[in-house]
């Protein structure tokens, strides 16, 4: 029995290092996500939906929530309305999909302010094309009003927005980010 169990741990060892090597979670400074991203939008959330996909190919009940926001791009200061997808959500108490990486409920409550950086994806998973909600909860941030005007809400080290940061900061760092990347482009 003892030999038996050596290679059965040595192979579960295996197993989950692997696994491991493929759940790390991807670490952006504010340049990064703004390079890897279309458009950073500080906006309301003006509707949600949850959709459920049946796909032949990538499988049965793949769930999506779109989020529809209305705001302005930080990028160039146009208004715009553009729905953003991450996967998981519920479309009623019993069919859904919980995702650990999606954002939580308070965040995306309809009435929410937000900062969310997209990227625009020809196949999110069964064929869904979408604006997809960069790095999931990591490209969403809530803002609150303040006597000094509206601030993100930072969610720590390794986010694009680390700490506290007013919208009319974040709103210059971005714009000077996106110019930059132009300039270097030609």
């Amino acid at each position: 029995m003892t030999n038996l169990k050596l290679p059965l741990l040595g192979a579960l060892a295996l197993f989950v290092a692997g696994l491991s090597g493929h759940a790390q979670i991807e670490r952006l400074s504010l340049d990064q996500m703004v390079q890897k991203t279309d458009d950073t939008l500080f906006a309301e959330i003006i509707s949600k939906e949850v959709i459920r996909i049946d796909h032949a190919t990538d499988g049965a009940e793949l769930y999506f929530t779109h989020l529809t926001l209305q705001g302005t791009s930080l990028a160039n200061g146009d208004s715009r309305t553009v729905v953003v997808t991450f996967p998981g959500g519920f479309v009623n108490e019993t069919d859904g999909v919980w995702n650990s990486e999606a954002p939580s409920d308070d965040d995306v409550k309809v009435g929410n302010k937000v900062v969310a950086f997209y990227k625009h994806l020809d196949n999110a998973g069964g064929d869904l094309e979408c604006n997809f909600l960069y790095a999931s909860h990591g490209g969403l941030y809530r803002t609150v009003d303040s006597p000094a005007g509206t601030v993100v809400m930072g969610r720590g080290e390794g986010y694009a927005i680390q700490g506290n940061t007013r919208l009319s900061e974040l709103g210059t760092a971005v714009t000077t980010l996106v110019e930059a990347a132009k300039k270097e482009a030609k």
